[in-house]
């Protein structure tokens, strides 16, 4: 479905991504776990168009899209939802899901997004309840909720997550990956980067490990969340 195929994304003349190479397959929910600075949100942004590497490319369901404007990349099925969720604050919860169809209201009948917005509400209640409240007087899990409600407003094929888990409890945090696993038996793939490699590792199925803006191991994610290094870095174990 994705291949990221020898990606160096760079900032001015700081490198951020170095020869980075990702397969995603349709159904997946791929992970990309690492440490602050490691170039999780740089690859994303990469990803969706934000920035352009230097090197590589991109392929998307066989086709190129290296260099795309961002707003075609979202037309052909890809979305993000950024970390720190970016929704509006200003506006209803409402409102933010209805932008988050924005280009669909150009090419689809309104009934068909309508019954995507209610599809979100029965994904969320809590959304339909406060639907008319501001999206700035939500808590956290609610705009994390909305944040990814708004992009589910696109029916994209895959979703990039960027830490869904910042900031949340750890219930928020399992009731958010608990809904990432059913949209994914209903048919959206997604690629999840996060600090929380537990959650990440127990929710997915594949799992990439970014270190520097390198890619230091990969593998299923039943078998790196039993890896002595792993648990060493990342999960707070040490070998015995």
């Amino acid at each position: 479905m994705l291949e990221i195929n020898n990606i160096s994304t760079f900032y001015g003349n700081i490198q951020a991504l170095n020869d980075v190479s990702i397969n995603i397959t349709k159904g997946d929910i791929v992970a990309i776990i690492g440490n602050n600075g490691a170039g999780k949100t740089t690859l994303i942004n990469t990803i969706t168009g934000l920035l352009k590497p230097k090197k590589g490319n991109i392929l998307f369901e066989g086709n190129e899209i290296t260099g795309l404007a961002p707003d075609k990349i979202v037309e052909l099925g890809i979305i993000q939802v950024p970390e720190g969720r970016e929704i509006f604050f200003d506006l209803t919860v409402r409102e933010n899901l209805e932008l988050g169809a924005f280009s669909r209201f150009k090419k689809e009948d309104k009934e068909k997004i309508y019954e995507t917005l209610e599809d979100i509400f029965m994904l969320f209640p809590i959304l339909k309840k406060r639907q008319k409240q501001v999206a700035g007087t939500l808590s956290g899990g609610e705009q994390q909720m909305l944040a990814i409600g708004r992009g589910l407003m696109s029916k994209p094929k895959l979703m990039l997550l960027d830490e869904p888990s910042l900031g949340l409890a750890p219930l928020i945090v399992k009731e958010v990956f608990d809904t990432i696993s059913e949209l994914n038996r209903n048919g959206t793939t997604f690629l999840i980067v996060e600090q929380n490699a537990y959650a990440a590792l127990s929710f997915s199925n594949k799992a990439y490990i970014l270190e520097l803006g390198k890619i230091v191991m990969e593998g299923l994610s039943k078998d790196l969340i039993n890896n002595e290094k792993v648990k060493e870095c990342f999960l707070g174990k040490r070998k015995k």
